[in-house]
């Protein structure tokens, strides 16, 4: 497992980034970037490297947009935020932000323990390491974010993002769709792989990172009425063949 893997552009205009655990995207806009989700603290020197060589820097980050507020998705958003970006996220997962990533088990609090998986898995143990050594559960309280509730559009900002409610994975999980890429980005509402369960190919995550299982296979409906062909998860490989049939496969794999 790579720490620094080289940076992955999607398409032109999509740059995903992160490390074999984790995703999170710069999308490059005429009037701006915008990140979708913020990975983990470690990867700060990543963007910085990443930004410098397309001949930018962390003031021109516009905004950061939040698919939830789980630790691994939120651990640069102090410093993109000092630096000048808004951050939002939905009104249901800012608690979360403001009290800090040690307390997303208590607003959001998963279905299941991860005993069973580890029993079962033993390799699952190494996703919440991989979180831990790179400051997933150090991050300072984040009371900053702009809060929004179900479905928006962002028209003031670059590439007039919009917001899709879908929750389950937590309750204000949502996913961003960008008309002119053509892309939607699905957070962990709907992976292509799942570090616990070791499941390759669409899915939601396990329960024992979802609070709402039954709800986070609802929301799989809202995702397959996108006519977007590319999805970009939180986890794993992009998806090239359309949100309906990602969704069609990561409900027959159901809850795990």
């Amino acid at each position: 497992m790579s720490d620094t893997p080289p940076v992955r552009t999607v398409i032109p205009g999509i740059d995903r980034l992160g490390d074999d655990v984790v995703n999170f995207y710069v999308v490059h806009h005429a009037d701006g970037l915008v990140l979708v989700d913020a990975g983990l603290p470690g990867h700060l020197k990543q963007l910085r490297r990443h930004l410098d060589a397309a001949g930018h820097e962390l003031s021109d980050v516009r905004a950061v947009l939040l698919t939830h507020s789980h630790p691994d998705h939120t651990g640069l958003v102090g410093a993109l935020h000092r630096a000048g970006a808004e951050v939002r996220v939905h009104r249901q997962d800012a608690p979360t932000l403001a009290d800090g990533p040690r307390s997303s088990l208590r607003h959001a609090k998963p279905e299941r323990s991860m005993a069973p998986y580890l029993l079962r898995r033993p390799a699952a143990l190494a996703t919440p390491i991989h979180m831990a050594l790179r400051g997933g559960f150090t991050a300072p309280r984040f009371p900053y974010a702009q809060h929004f509730d179900g479905d928006t559009h962002f028209d003031t900002l670059p590439g007039r993002p919009q917001a899709i409610a879908v929750p389950g994975h937590t309750p204000g999980s949502v996913a961003y769709v960008f008309p002119e890429h053509g892309a939607v980005f699905t957070g962990d509402a709907l992976v292509t792989h799942d570090g616990i369960t070791g499941h390759h190919g669409p899915g939601t995550v396990c329960r024992a990172f979802t609070s709402d299982s039954a709800a986070a296979l609802t929301s799989l409906g809202r995702l397959a009425e996108l006519p977007h062909r590319l999805l970009l998860p939180g986890h794993g490989e992009p998806f090239t063949r359309g949100l309906a049939a990602a969704a069609a496969k990561a409900l027959a794999h159901g809850a795990t």
